[in-house]
């Protein structure tokens, strides 16, 4: 960053430039660290969209190819041009506001994919396990997940001992009407 400003500070003295302005194409995270750098040191960031980048170097070539030595120049040709916007970098507690609602979206969209592919394995490969259990994500569904994650496991342990399983971790009473038709929801498929 330090070789940007010092080449960035030779052309501005060969022009006769007393400020910088930096346009970049804000495509995936990198360019967010080298804007906030140049904010530090005063200098204005700009940035163009990267549609805009495509279709004018299209425009002015007629061939879409992406190249290091063509995208500089048409973004500093759009910048040149007016074609861009200022970005809103938040400082202070809503740039930690921001990164948390991005965690969180993370999160939720990993929480999502890993539910539905309990959903889908539970679908293909254990499919009576919803008929007894409304939800998996309840305590005993989980625990009988956990311990007996197949109808061929189920059918080979019995339902006092599914019981006991899920009394260890139950605190409250739980149904050996449930164990039971658990074990007959097995037995009903030939495994």
């Amino acid at each position: 960053m330090k070789r940007f400003l010092k080449w960035a500070a030779d052309i501005m003295n060969k022009s006769n430039k007393e400020h910088l302005m930096v346009g970049m194409e804000p495509t995936g995270h990198y360019w967010l660290c080298f804007a906030q750098f140049l904010r530090d040191k005063n200098h204005k960031v700009v940035l163009v969209n990267p549609f805009h980048v495509k279709r004018s170097k299209e425009f002015d070539d007629n061939s879409p190819t992406k190249n290091d030595r063509k995208d500089p120049k048409t973004i500093a040709m759009l910048v040149k041009d007016g074609r861009y916007v200022e970005p809103n970098i938040p400082e202070g507690i809503y740039s930690e506001l921001r990164i948390a609602v991005d965690i969180r979206e993370m999160l939720t969209k990993d929480l999502n994919k890993i539910k539905n592919r309990v959903a889908r394995w539970l679908d293909i490969y254990f499919p009576e396990f919803n008929k007894v259990f409304a939800d998996w994500e309840g305590k005993a569904a989980l625990i009988t997940l956990k311990e007996f994650p197949t109808p061929a496991k189920i059918l080979g342990i019995g339902a006092e001992e599914i019981l006991a399983a899920w009394k260890k971790e139950i605190n409250r009473a739980v149904g050996a009407k449930r164990a039971l038709k658990l074990m007959r929801s097995c037995q009903s498929k030939c495994w």
